[in-house]
C-alpha cells in the first residue's frame, strides 16, 4: 500500500539544522525501508545559505524556492503538491530521524481510511517524549489543541493509538486523501494550528489519524524567538488561528456557546493587559469571508463523500478506543 514515499521539509533559515545532520538521517532512514523515494526541500525565502548549502552538500534533493516568504501552509502544501509518491512525510527542518523510522508505518496503509500517523517526538538529545498521541478534549466550548497521551503499557500501543492530529513536525501521510482534502488551509499562514484543522477535517470526512509509539523521532525545541514583539506576534497568530479553528468547525448551539465564550475571555485579556489577544479577535473577525469560504468547502467535500461527523463524534471515536488507563503527558 506504500509504493514510494516523498519527503518534503519546509524550511525558513534552517542551514545550521541541516549541518547538524537533519538531513543525513532522513537520507538513512529512507535507503532502510528500500522504496522508491525522493526529499523535496521549499524554502520559503531564507535569508541564510540554505539554499547553496543544498546544493553544494545534497544535489540529489529537489529544491523548491518561494518567491516571497508565505508562511508554513503554504510552503508545505507546495511540497506535497510536487511530491512524486503516493505517501508523504511532512517533516520539520529541525527533525532527525532513526534509522528505522518507517519500519512500523507501513501497516497502518494497509486500512482504506487512514489519512496518515506520526511518530513518537522525544528530544534532540534525550529520551524525554515532547509529543505522545494527541488527546481530544474540550474546555467548555472551546477545543483544546495541546493534550497528550500515551498507555501505561507499552504492549497496549504496538498496533497504534488513534490521534485527535498529526503534528505537522512528522506527518506522515497518503497524499491522495490529503489533495482530497483540499491540503493545509492557508488562511492559518504563517504558522500554528494548520495540522489540527487539516487532521480534524479528515476525521469528521471518514478518515483517521494514528500513533506510532515505536517510530521515533528526535526534535530541537526551538529557542528563536527573543523580542518581546515577536512574541506578542507570535501569539496574536496562535490565538487567532484558534479562532479560525472553531468558526470552521462548530456548529449551532456549541458554535454560539463559543461565540458568546469570545465576550468574558477578551474583557480578560482588556483587564491583564494582553493586547495581543485583542490583535487577534480584531484579525479574525476581519476575516470572516476566510472562515465563510472554508466552511462551505468543507461542507461541499462532506456532501461528495457523505460523510460529516461532529467534533463531538470524533472525540467518543477516539476515546472509546482507550481501553486501559491513559497516561497524560
Amino acid at each position: 500500500m506504500v509504493t514510494g514515499i516523498s519527503v518534503v521539509i519546509p524550511n525558513y533559515n534552517g542551514v545550521h539544522l541541516f549541518e547538524k545532520n537533519t538531513l543525513s538521517t532522513v537520507v538513512d532512514a529512507l535507503q532502510a525501508v528500500n522504496k522508491p523515494s525522493e526529499i523535496i526541500v521549499v524554502d520559503d525565502c531564507s535569508t541564510d545559505d540554505s539554499i547553496a548549502y543544498l546544493r553544494k552538500n545534497y544535489p540529489d534533493i529537489k529544491v523548491i524556492a518561494n518567491e516571497k516568504n508565505s508562511g508554513f501552509s503554504v510552503t508545505a502544501n507546495r511540497g506535497i503538491r510536487a511530491a512524486a509518491h503516493d505517501k508523504v512525510l511532512l517533516l520539520n527542518s529541525d527533525v532527525k530521524l532513526t534509522p528505522d523510522y518507517f519500519k512500523n508505518q507501513f501497516k497502518y496503509f494497509d486500512k482504506p481510511d487512514t489519512f496518515g500517523v506520526m511518530g513518537r517526538i522525544v528530544g534532540w538529545d534525550d529520551e524525554k517524549i515532547q509529543d505522545g498521541a494527541k488527546y481530544p478534549s474540550f474546555h467548555g466550548s472551546k477545543i483544546k489543541t495541546s493534550g497528550n497521551y500515551l498507555l501505561k503499557d507499552e504492549r497496549q500501543m504496538e498496533d497504534g493509538l488513534y490521534s485527535a492530529y498529526l503534528s505537522g513536525a512528522n506527518a506522515f501521510i497518503d497524499k491522495e486523501k490529503f489533495l482530497l482534502l483540499g491540503g493545509l488551509n492557508e488562511a492559518f499562514s504563517p504558522f500554528y494550528i494548520e495540522d489540527f484543522e487539516l487532521s480534524l477535517r479528515a476525521w469528521r470526512l471518514g478518515f483517521k489519524c494514528y500513533y506510532d509509539y515505536s517510530s521515533v523521532c528526535r526534535h530541537q525545541v526551538s529557542t528563536s524567538i527573543k523580542s518581546k514583539s515577536k512574541k506578542k506576534y507570535v501569539s496574536a497568530i496562535y490565538d487567532r488561528n484558534k479562532m479560525y479553528l472553531h468558526a470552521i468547525h462548530l456548529d449551532g448551539l456549541q458554535k454560539l456557546l463559543w461565540y458568546m465564550q469570545l465576550i468574558p475571555e477578551a474583557l480578560i485579556r482588556i483587564f491583564t493587559f494582553r493586547w495581543h489577544y485583542l490583535r487577534a479577535l480584531n484579525m479574525f473577525l476581519g476575516s470572516q469571508d476566510k472562515v465563510r469560504e472554508s466552511r462551505e468547502d468543507f461542507e461541499r467535500l462532506s456532501r461528495k463523500l457523505n460523510k460529516k461527523l461532529s467534533i463531538k463524534e470524533v472525540q467518543r471515536l477516539i476515546l472509546s478506543s482507550i481501553r486501559n488507563e491513559k497516561f497524560m503527558l
